[in-house]
């Protein structure tokens, strides 16, 4: 990802603190829409954009921390932190945590990623002092208390229960298992019954004390905030909280991946009495930071991202042979996984699979036509500037792109590098990405001679 060149400000404290580093990353037009980032002493980033026409902000917590940097015996570690920070800390219980952001009539919520964690709470403009209090607290003063472990226990429990009643959810866990085995990109985000009823209180504290140090988190607000004030605030909460001890720490820097080890040709199937099969098949893709992704993108709309895709048109709307088909990209620091979803009548998925595996071969060996490239551009843009009409959105964006890249990228930038995809490039990236022998994974009442069939088809 690529940034304009920032311009960079040392303000001294007037009460003697130490120096924090304060950078406009994108001017933004007429103060609307100007990014800033300041660096605290301690290795706190915070990142803001302004939009001084709305009336809500949104503020979040990105931690530098995700499903990938546990080891086997501590899979869902991370998720389950995520849940104990809403507990209770040394100001506030669970309950006044709660209270506080719906009596302002905002909301909060986590969530837990391959490669980070998000803790976030929207709320009116004027709100924006409290939930940085609430947000800072729980961050910063979790009790993590045994009670409160055991307890959580029994409701990450049924979470997994909940998605192990959902095929759909299942098969995507089962395709990352599939690409990368047993390895942290291939475990669930949730963990299992197995490592979830074994994690300890003492583990799951000291995986709190080594990610949730500032220099790996990233504070990001967005609508209609002022940069200065809310340096201020967070400043002040971490430092009430004792968490900005050290003035010569550095942020970490974004995460450059593991080599991880991607796998073709592998089928996984599990057998269970659905409705529908629901089938993924896929093979590696792009990293996050490849210059391939905007084209891959193009390729991905144009494939299987919207209703005149060529997936969505071969197989619901010729054939009818499924309610949901698409494509989809998901990209991480090292590696990435291009994949194609449908779900149909168990009798139907050779068709459906052979009919996905034959447009996936004509568009490697043939390419896009121009006119569904020049459509997919157009889709893709749009899509991109419909995406951030909230404040969540951009707070997303600004809070992802700091810790993942260090840089930001305009909305027009983004536009102008989506539009500036060639149909040469989208046709080089499709033999690149679409000419790998693919893996499968299928779940659904499946008979021992249509298993058979499935492993022959990726052979």
């Amino acid at each position: 990802m690529t940034s304009r060149s920032p311009r960079a400000t040392a303000r001294p404290s007037s009460e003697g603190r130490a120096v924090a580093r304060t950078q406009t990353l994108l001017p933004g037009r007429d103060g609307i829409g100007t990014v800033r980032r300041t660096t605290l002493p301690g290795g706190l980033r915070i990142v803001t954009e302004t939009l001084p026409s709305v009336r809500s902000a949104t503020f979040g917590i990105w931690a530098h921390v995700g499903s990938r940097d546990e080891t086997p015996a501590l899979n869902g570690a991370t998720h389950y932190l995520e849940h104990l920070l809403f507990k209770g800390t040394h100001k506030r219980s669970a309950l006044d945590i709660s209270a506080a952001i719906d009596a302002v009539g905002g909301e909060m919520n986590a969530f837990t990623a391959k490669e980070y964690t998000c803790y976030y709470a929207r709320v009116l403009d004027t709100d924006l002092p409290l939930a940085i209090d609430v947000v800072c607290d729980m961050l910063t003063g979790s009790l993590i208390l045994d009670e409160d472990v055991d307890a959580e226990r029994g409701v990450i429990l049924e979470e997994i229960a909940m998605t192990e009643d959902d095929p759909g959810d299942v098969v995507h866990e089962l395709f990352a298992q599939t690409m990368f085995g047993d390895t942290p990109l291939g475990r669930p985000v949730l963990g299992t019954v197995d490592t979830v009823n074994a994690l300890s209180r003492g583990q799951i504290a000291r995986f709190y004390k080594k990610h949730y140090d500032p220099t790996h988190l990233v504070v990001a607000a967005a609508g209609n905030v002022d940069h200065a004030t809310v340096v201020r605030q967070v400043r002040r909460a971490f430092e009430k909280a004792g968490a900005l001890t050290r003035t010569d720490a550095a942020p970490v820097a974004p995460r450059d991946g593991l080599r991880t080890l991607r796998t073709a040709g592998r089928v996984e199937l599990l057998n269970r009495k659905t409705e529908q099969a629901h089938v993924v098949l896929g093979m590696p893709g792009l990293a996050r930071t490849d210059e391939r992704r905007w084209a891959l993108g193009v390729l991905n709309t144009a494939l299987g991202g919207g209703m005149s895709s060529r997936l969505f048109q071969e197989v619901r709307e010729k054939r009818g042979l499924a309610y949901s088909v698409y494509s989809y990209t998901s990209g991480f620091a090292d590696c990435g996984l291009f994949g194609v979803y449908a779900g149909c009548r168990p009798g139907q998925v050779h068709d459906v699979l052979k009919i996905c595996r034959d447009e996936l071969h004509k568009v490697a060996s043939d390419g896009l036509t121009d006119d569904e490239i020049a459509r997919a551009v157009g889709q893709l843009s749009g899509s991109t500037v419909l995406g951030l009409e909230d404040t969540g959105a951009l707070m997303n964006r600004i809070g992802k792109s700091e810790l993942c890249w260090g840089t930001q990228m305009s909305v027009d930038d983004m536009l102008d590098r989506i539009a500036a995809v060639t149909p040469d490039e989208v046709r080089q990236v499709a033999r690149d990405v679409l000419d790998q022998r693919p893996s499968l994974s299928v779940i659904g009442p499946l008979k021992d001679k249509q298993a058979d069939r499935l492993h022959q088809a990726v052979s």
